[in-house]
């Protein structure tokens, strides 16, 4: 059989599901080949969505029109925002999720999403052509079940499945993850056109089950209850909020696994490839942090209709006494059942400095590389370049069809954290699963979990990855978020009338007038404190009808941190010009004597468009750009 399409989407995770649906938004005809549609966007390891500098990109993913949020949201049983205790650049919500339902959930998104089709099969090899330049392009795919599928775009989502191998102490088994079997042969079509690839490491924790926890021995850690929450137009979770719960280990579970790391693959020289620096294994602490008497383990749900728990902290490629042994130290789990044991997996990936900003392959025309294939580790990393990727794939075919110059979608630096993670990739490369954080962002000010949609909503709209509706919610709420802000710039207060509120606050008594947005920039105060003493403000607040508390907030920020705003946009506007300046193809880099041999070799190897992007390079110097500069003028 033989099928004809516009993009074809490879493996239905967190990036496949993203890239197929942004694909098909913007009206191209588009397949996603998955090898179990019952396991569509699985959550391999842990069933939370969020957490520092993620929460930000799956705003960014629903301000985008992608689904993430709204999927997560229907499917929480425990919010929380994390950071509160600092300032708003560095709030991040995370969200416990029910690992079926949220299966189920992602599936009726896909099934209902027009202009895509979804086929269960598995790739084994990638269908390549020349064009009349002898450069290589895209062609199709070829199936396990002899099955060619024709596209001029292939988007490869395939996660940790290219040529998987778990491990379990001294025991290997071929595998995507549990139970799941390896995509063999594909790496190998991609790599013989000259895409480089290499090995990472992965892995995830045991599974308990609950009935045989002490949970009295452990502490409870309640999720937050407020207004907070992924999607800017979702509605409010819907599922019963669940607890999770924090014990620790102690000096005899680590003698129990020190016991077992001649057995470790990770330390028998059995796991040769790279893992997770920010999420090591239980027996990697135990090496590296060798002084510490215990380690923090969270307990958490993986649904509301089982009865099974993730033991967060505890990702281990022991061998299965091991593991069980070592956790019956803990009190809390003297009398431990499991459903299965932690494991680690290797994988193949891809040198993501091969691709464009539009995760394009500068190697191969029409293939564009999302997620675990690119060196990354996360369900949100993953799809925040799978909403990319199937948007660009999308741009690029309705381009060829109509003759026109295709258009791409990029992110900045200062636009969004998925351009951050893009950039990093494509500019820098990895030599480890690459995870994103706040630090990684210069511009951690502009780039909120509360502002996504004011970035990235408009922009959205322009190319069609979002609709009338969502674009109307938005040009809403920023309406009624200006309108607070003009408020507090105009109104002016009479001190006498709130001053034994900021006694009560502890705030220092003002003798004379100031303007509203003037008390408010002070830290112990807010619109909800403020109100009781101002009923012009209160009246404005019970104005807003929708999402009000996330309307007020988004305001408040704005008001408290506009000078601090301010700065960072005009520093960001200051770094665009380096990014106007058009490098792409003037140089032949190994000619230029002038430069460092490592910043030839580094800036041959990566070929940046831009000045910008050569500065970012590790290893090109700031003394390398003026040449370069110095060269362009000429």
């Amino acid at each position: 059989m033989e099928f004809s399409y516009d993009v074809i989407v490879i493996g239905g995770g967190h990036a496949g599901s993203e890239a197929a649906c942004a694909s098909a938004r913007l009206g191209a005809r588009t397949c996603l080949i998955t090898m179990d549609m019952n396991k569509i966007a699985q959550m391999s390891c842990n069933p939370a969505v969020g957490g520092i500098a993620k929460g930000q990109i799956v705003r960014e993913i629903d301000a985008l029109g992608g689904h993430t949020g709204e999927v997560t949201d229907a499917t929480a049983i425990q919010f929380r925002m994390l950071n509160r205790s600092k300032g708003p650049a560095m709030w991040s919500p995370r969200s416990q999720c029910d690992r079926g339902k949220f299966i189920w959930k992602w599936r009726e998104v896909l099934e209902n999403q027009s202009n895509l089709d979804i086929w269960q099969d598995q790739v084994v090899e990638l269908c390549v052509k020349t064009d009349q330049e002898g450069n290589p392009v895209v062609c199709g795919v070829h199936t396990l079940l002899d099955v060619s599928f024709k596209a001029p775009c292939v988007v490869i989502t395939a996660g940790t499945f290219l040529n998987g191998l778990m491990h379990i102490g001294r025991t290997r088994i071929p595998g995507g993850r549990c139970a799941e079997p390896a995509a063999l042969h594909l790496t190998e079509s991609i790599t013989r056109y000259g895409i480089r690839q290499g090995r990472m490491k992965t892995g995830t924790p045991v599974r308990i089950d609950g009935r045989s926890v002490h949970f009295d021995e452990m502490e409870q850690q309640p999720g937050d209850e407020d207004f907070h929450q992924f999607s800017f137009m979702g509605q409010r979770r819907p599922l019963p909020q669940l607890p999770c719960w924090i014990t620790y280990t102690n000096p005899k579970v680590h003698e129990r696994l020190r016991a077992a790391l001649p057995d470790s693959p990770l330390f028998n020289g059995q796991i040769q490839s790279i893992g997770p620096r920010y999420c090591p294994s239980i027996e990697t602490k135990l090496v590296t942090f060798a002084d510490k008497d215990q380690h923090q383990l969270f307990l958490e749900p993986e649904g509301t209709d089982t009865r099974e728990f993730y033991l967060n902290g505890f990702s281990s490629s022991l061998p299965i006494d091991a593991q069980i042994e070592a956790l019956k130290e803990i009190p809390a789990f003297r009398d431990l059942k499991i459903y299965r044991p932690g494991y680690a997996i290797e994988y193949d990936y891809f040198d993501p400095t091969q691709l464009h900003h539009t995760l394009e392959s500068k190697v191969v025309s029409g293939l564009f590389l999302a997620g675990q294939v690119n060196g990354t580790t996360g369900y949100e990393e993953a799809a925040g370049q799978g909403l990319i990727a199937g948007l660009n794939a999308a741009l690029k075919c309705a381009a060829a069809g109509s003759g026109n110059t295709f258009r791409s979608f990029t992110l900045a630096r200062d636009e969004a954290y998925i351009g951050v993670l893009i950039d990093d990739l494509v500019t820098k490369g990895v030599d480890e699963p690459y995870r994103m954080f706040t630090s990684r962002a210069e511009y951690r000010i502009l780039l909120r979990q509360d502002d996504a949609d004011r970035r990235l909503t408009e922009r959205g709209f322009e190319i069609g990855a979002v609709d009338q509706n969502r674009l109307q919610h938005w040009l809403s709420k920023k309406k009624e978020i200006d309108r607070i802000i003009s408020f507090t710039q105009d109104f002016s207060v009479k001190m006498e009338r709130i001053n034994p509120h900021l006694e009560q606050l502890g705030t220092t008594p003002l003798e004379r007038g100031c303007r509203l947005n003037t008390l408010l920039a002070r830290p112990q105060l807010n619109v909800n404190n403020l109100a009781p003493a101002i009923p012009q403000l209160a009246t404005l607040m019970d104005s807003i009808r929708d999402r009000r508390e996330e309307t007020l907030e988004a305001a408040e920020v704005m008001i408290k941190y506009e000078g601090y705003i301010r700065r960072e946009r005009e520093f960001a506007d200051k770094m665009h010009r380096l990014e106007d300046i058009r490098i792409d193809g003037h140089f032949d880099y190994s000619s230029l004597q002038s430069l460092s041999t490592e910043a030839r070799q580094k800036l041959e190897r990566i070929r940046p468009v831009s000045i910008g992007q050569a500065s970012r390079i590790p290893g090109v110097s700031p003394s390398d750009i003026n040449v370069l500069l110095v060269l362009l003028g000429r």
